[in-house]
């Protein structure tokens, strides 16, 4: 049970980073950033031309994005480029919660229909 506890705590701690890769549009615009290949960052109205979505969505997503850790945002002027560089603290808590999931569920008994001790009369 304590490790229940403890891991509802990492799951708090991830849930920005869990929210931003849980939204298909979000996970739409990670996919054209990457296939843009664009190390140096690109723009909001670049990712716009490459998905269905309008410039203020596009905008939101990606604040969301960044707010999470996923991707950083860097200023020349008055233009803003997007790129990723994810932070290392939010990747190594959500590495941890899904490791620790993981190794919680490697542990728990056989609950299948084909056992009878947990099967409902």
């Amino acid at each position: 049970m304590q490790d229940i506890k403890k891991l509802a705590i990492e799951f708090k701690q991830c849930r920005k980073i869990l929210l931003a890769l849980g939204d298909e549009n979000r996970q739409h615009l990670i996919l054209e950033m990457m296939q843009m290949g664009e190390c140096g960052g690109v723009r909001v109205g670049t990712i716009t031309e490459k998905t269905n979505l309008s410039r203020p969505a596009v905008s939101h997503h990606l604040q969301i994005l960044k707010d999470a850790g996923l991707i950083k945002m860097r200023r020349e002027g008055t233009k803003n480029y997007y790129y990723f560089d994810a932070d290392t603290e939010a990747m190594n808590q959500l590495l941890q919660m899904l490791t620790h999931a993981k190794h919680i569920m490697e542990n728990l008994p056989d609950r299948s229909e084909e056992n009878d001790k947990w099967r409902k009369y």
